[in-house]
């Protein structure tokens, strides 16, 4: 379920609201296939939550009403990459046969970490 930009083209490939959506979309198909057991459970439910808030906060981050609440904003995006990563280091490990399934996303994560925090930086940068 995705919005078409209206003239029909398809969204830039660094639409940073497109990127993260399709990720968080990553999350939630991967959470699925890893098997449900009492430790799985709670790996799986910090995993999909972080996973999925890096969106979420950063379709706050555009709606910010103030320089203040963008970087907020924008640092809860570096904080949920940073948790994705470690819940899905954790998979990982719980699920060793997913390993090489999870590696993809992992990079994607580490991206994404890394563009907010080039975010943070500049616009720290234009606050001085």
């Amino acid at each position: 379920m995705r919005e078409e930009p209206p003239d029909g083209k398809a969204a830039h490939p660094w639409d940073l609201l497109e990127r993260t959506a399709v990720f968080g979309e990553q999350v939630v198909r991967f959470s699925k296939r890893v098997p449900r057991d009492p430790t799985n459970n709670r790996l799986i439910d910090q995993f999909v939550g972080a996973g999925t808030s890096i969106g979420g906060n950063y379709c706050e981050a555009n709606e910010s009403v103030s320089k203040k609440d963008f970087h907020y904003s924008i640092s809860r995006c570096i904080k949920e990459a940073k948790e994705t990563k470690f819940f899905l280091r954790m998979l990982a490990a719980a699920e060793p046969p997913l390993a090489e399934e999870a590696r993809p996303i992992y990079r994607e994560a580490h991206e994404l970490l890394c563009i907010f925090a080039s975010i943070r930086k500049k616009r720290a940068a234009q606050r001085e």
